[in-house]
């Protein structure tokens, strides 16, 4: 047995809960902010036998796309003086997906 975590990109977390449902897994899902950018998460928690675990790592990396944003970023600047803030492109979206041994299951 296999415990797979996977940190989705709150804009991509309906559509690999809708996928991973359809193709018959069951899903914990909870909300999780990220440390960088302070951006909305979606932790995953699923659990499958080894078998199975490449399924639905593909399903999630189908439905996690990677994407560029603007994000504000602040210049260092004396005290009092008047700063502007600067666009950078920040890579975001994807997942990162962990999977872990379970030594014991049992649903009630």
């Amino acid at each position: 047995m296999k415990l797979i975590i996977a940190i989705v990109n709150s804009d991509d977390s309906s559509s690999v809960q809708g996928a991973l449902t359809e193709a018959g897994y069951f899903v914990t899902k909870l909300s999780t902010t990220g440390g960088f950018l302070k951006k909305g998460n979606t932790t995953f928690f699923i659990g499958t036998n080894h078998e199975k675990v490449d399924e639905v790592i593909n399903i999630i990396k189908e439905h996690s796309k990677k994407r560029v944003e603007k994000e504000p970023t602040v210049p260092p600047t004396e005290m009092g003086e008047f700063f502007t803030p600067i666009m950078v492109d920040v890579l975001v979206g994807g997942a990162t997906v962990f999977v872990v041994d379970v030594d014991r299951f049992e649903k009630f």
